[in-house]
């Protein structure tokens, strides 16, 4: 089980997502693209994201 907080890598976003590292990453696909207006996820911010990746 995996913790992302956006926070880390957008400053001042709340959003946490919890589970499983390909559900934290569809989770936040779908939140970058409904939230902070990105058409699609550049493969920099999967890197980013999933250097920010903790145990929860």
């Amino acid at each position: 089980m995996k913790r992302f907080r956006c926070g880390d890598v957008v400053p001042g976003c709340s959003a946490t997502f919890v589970g499983g590292e390909d559900d934290i990453l569809v989770g936040v696909g779908e939140h970058a693209v409904r939230d902070h207006g990105l058409v699609e996820v550049p493969a920099e911010l999967v890197l980013a994201v999933r250097g920010a990746l903790v145990d929860a």
